[in-house]
């Protein structure tokens, strides 16, 4: 079994719905993630939420998720739609990555 494979034994694919937007949500998000020693990305969408894309231990995710569902002081998070999905290998820190 490779280190890839033991390393990141899980993935979700969320957007989380809102007041997400001009609040630091991407920053408590990236924070939150590298403190925590996850991989993946955040970033806005045009329509107002903001996506996510994580990997790392199963457990690390859920601790990740209830993060988001509280998000930074000024948020208000009214919904975060979670996707499971299998592991790809995210590579390198988490970061922010440019709106759609």
């Amino acid at each position: 079994m490779s280190t890839e494979t033991t390393e990141f034994q899980a993935r979700f694919h969320a957007f989380v719905r809102g007041r997400v937007q001009g609040v630091g949500f991407r920053n408590y998000a990236l924070q939150t993630a590298r403190r925590l020693g996850v991989r993946g990305w955040v970033r806005n969408r045009i329509g107002g939420s903001v996506e996510v894309v994580a990997e790392g231990h199963k457990t690390t995710l859920e601790a990740f998720l209830k993060a988001l569902h509280r998000g930074p002081a000024m948020a208000y998070v009214t919904d975060v739609e979670v996707t499971w999905e299998p592991p790809q290998g995210e590579e390198g820190a988490f970061r922010v990555r440019g709106t759609v």
